[in-house]
């Protein structure tokens, strides 16, 4: 018996905007900063990167790169991906 497996996609289980949100909360909480571009990346990926680019006027290709885990954005270009989301960043004090 031959198995076979798949890639596993966090994209394909995020499908409420509450869902989303709770992940990019995780990912900031670890203040990995690739790791917070990737997962904006699966997110707009979920959502639809096509709607997202136009929303942010920055290229399909230049948001794939700039969102992976491997990319470096600007913050500029974290804050236009967070706003065309619909979400917002906020500080908190860290509890005692």
């Amino acid at each position: 018996m031959v198995e076979t497996f798949s890639r596993y996609d966090t994209a394909e289980f995020l499908k409420t905007d509450d869902e989303m949100a709770m992940y990019l909360d995780a990912c900031l909480e670890e203040g990995d900063s690739p790791l917070i571009a990737h997962a904006l990346g699966v997110i707009a990926r979920a959502r639809g990167m096509s709607q997202l680019a136009r929303e942010t006027g920055i290229s399909r290709e230049g948001l794939y790169r700039a969102l992976s885990s491997e990319g470096n954005p600007e913050f500029a270009t974290i804050m236009k991906v967070v706003r065309a989301l619909g979400f917002r960043l906020h500080a908190v004090t860290p509890p005692a």
